[in-house]
């Protein structure tokens, strides 16, 4: 899944995410549903603080995971295609694939795990089996211990984290972080210009809601 970087994404200010303002906000925008799993979230957060890494890895993709719904931009936004923030996501309850592996970069990020290991990772994912010609756009959470390592692959769709070599049904378009966008799979984003507009929106408004 490796390849080069081809250019880099902007980067706003701020560390973690300030969860006691988050579930304010959170609340005030969607009530104590949605801030009782900010609240969820913050519980967890000294536990897994000391954890090795592959151990935060497994308890952040099982606990988000088991969080959240899979719903689709178009039933949860009305839009196409639509990033939300954790606390947005958080608000709802659920997310599309984007949604999922946004959530658990910036939880991460913010137990520890530096970006230059985690990668948002735009694959084409084979369905309908193994010698199944049919494919469709998804996302996942990358993680490379090393920068030559084989990542592993944190998936909304399976709470195993596998592998890349153990997920054939995954070809890697392209991916990136808060350092930059990287090819993958021989292809390039098709509309690079579109794609940073959305991750400046994305982290300008996590900044405002208390993510960030």
């Amino acid at each position: 899944m490796a390849a080069a970087i081809f250019f880099a994404l902007p980067w706003l200010p701020g560390n973690a995410m300030d969860l006691v303002r988050l579930q304010q906000t959170v609340m005030q925008r969607s009530g104590s549903e949605g801030a009782e799993r900010v609240q969820q979230l913050q519980r967890q957060i000294p536990q897994w603080q000391a954890l090795p890494e592959k151990e935060k890895l497994m308890r952040v993709n099982d606990f988000f995971n088991r969080l959240l719904q899979f719903e689709s931009d178009a039933a949860l936004w009305k839009q196409a295609d639509f990033w939300a923030t954790p606390g947005e996501t958080l608000g709802l309850g659920a997310g599309d694939c984007e949604d999922f592996t946004i959530i658990k970069y910036f939880t991460l990020k913010m137990l520890g795990i530096p970006v230059q290991r985690l990668r948002l990772t735009y694959v084409r994912a084979r369905i309908g089996g193994p010698l199944s010609n049919i494919t469709q756009a998804h996302m996942v959470l990358t993680y490379y211990a090393t920068p030559d390592a084989q990542p592993l692959v944190l998936d909304n769709l399976l709470n195993e984290i596998r592998p890349a070599t153990r997920r054939p049904d995954l070809e890697p378009v392209f991916s990136f972080n808060s350092d930059g966008v990287w090819a993958g799979g021989g292809s390039t984003p098709a509309s690079p210009v579109e794609r940073l507009s959305r991750w400046t929106g994305l982290l300008e408004r996590m900044q405002q809601e208390g993510s960030l």
